[in-house]
């Protein structure tokens, strides 16, 4: 089929999963501490923008397509600050708040143009909130094409197999975009994007490409999964499908920074499917993506034209 514009605008995507807020704090640094052998970083400004779930959110907008965020986020300041900036994007949100939540935010500390220092600040949400969310899915995922699961491991997905189950009932495709070792969370989804550290941790060390294919095709079949994609840096990304596997090599770019690179592959996979694109379709255009955003500081996003003109 021929992809245009106006056949992303009309794909809609429900993005589920833990949101946080990224910040950055530049400056310029001259000097090391004279109090410990750290280099002093004098803050010349700073930077917020939405992360982790948001972000895939963020980056189906920006390539054109329509996004819902179904999240759990804190009642403070920084969740106001968080839903200020999802608001400005064109994302639909749909936030449960848990006053005993803290919203989780990622300091970074950059001198240099080099992350010096990360700071995290987080807690785990509350089942009773959880569970609140988990009604106001059963509402949602109907209204939407492709229901994508975003798993930051911060709690805010502790009812994913149900989902799952009720989204496959429904016909909807099922992404997931996966933490940890227990890939049994998400038996029944469409399809699971993990990287190489992350598949390690499930499937073991692979000695060559039969050995891994093997594994793969396993972990598939015990999971039920229609495919698995593996993404590999700077060796490209390889889908496993019931028709084998479907192996593309990275662009060749200049990488100034992977964060949110696992992001932008998931929810361009997800903006073509709903689309109407196959995986086996999409999947190229998701690698063309990585390879444009890792070229990008911080947590980035591609657009259409960007996408699409790329050579």
């Amino acid at each position: 089929m021929q992809l245009t514009p106006e056949k992303i605008s009309s794909a809609r995507v429900l993005v589920v999963g833990d949101t946080m807020l990224d910040r950055y704090w530049y400056g310029a640094v001259d000097r090391i501490s004279p109090e410990a052998p750290v280099p002093i970083v004098r803050v010349t400004h700073t930077e917020e923008r939405i992360g982790a779930a948001a972000n895939v959110a963020y980056n189906i907008v920006t390539l054109g397509a329509q996004a819902s965020l179904l999240s759990v986020v804190g009642d403070d300041g920084d969740s106001r600050i968080l839903e200020a900036l999802v608001a400005k994007t064109g994302i639909t949100p749909y936030f449960g708040r848990d006053a005993q939540l803290k919203t989780t935010v990622k300091l970074r500390v950059i001198g240099r143009q080099q992350q010096l220092l990360r700071l995290d600040f987080e807690n785990t949400p509350k089942n009773e909130v959880l569970a609140s969310q988990s009604a106001t899915f059963e509402r949602l995922h109907l209204q939407h094409d492709v229901v994508l699961f975003s798993d930051y491991g911060k709690g805010g997905l502790a009812h994913i197999l149900l989902m799952i189950a009720k989204a496959r009932a429904a016909g909807k495709v099922v992404m997931v975009d996966p933490k940890g070792a227990d890939y049994g969370r998400y038996k029944n989804a469409s399809i699971v994007t993990p990287n190489r550290v992350e598949l390690e941790q499930v499937i073991g060390h692979w000695n060559d490409e039969d050995d891994l294919r093997i594994k793969a095709h396993n972990l598939r079949t015990t999971l039920n999964l229609d495919a698995l994609l593996l993404t590999r840096s700077e060796e490209g990304m390889t889908l496993f499908d019931a028709q084998g596997e479907l192996h593309v090599p990275a662009v060749a770019r200049e990488v100034f920074d992977v964060t949110g690179a696992g992001d932008t592959v998931i929810a361009t996979l997800a903006a073509m499917s709903a689309s109407g694109l196959s995986l086996r379709d999409a999947v190229p255009i998701a690698n063309r993506a990585a390879g444009i955003v890792v070229g990008k500081f911080g947590t980035a996003t591609v657009n259409y034209n960007e996408l699409f003109d790329a050579p």
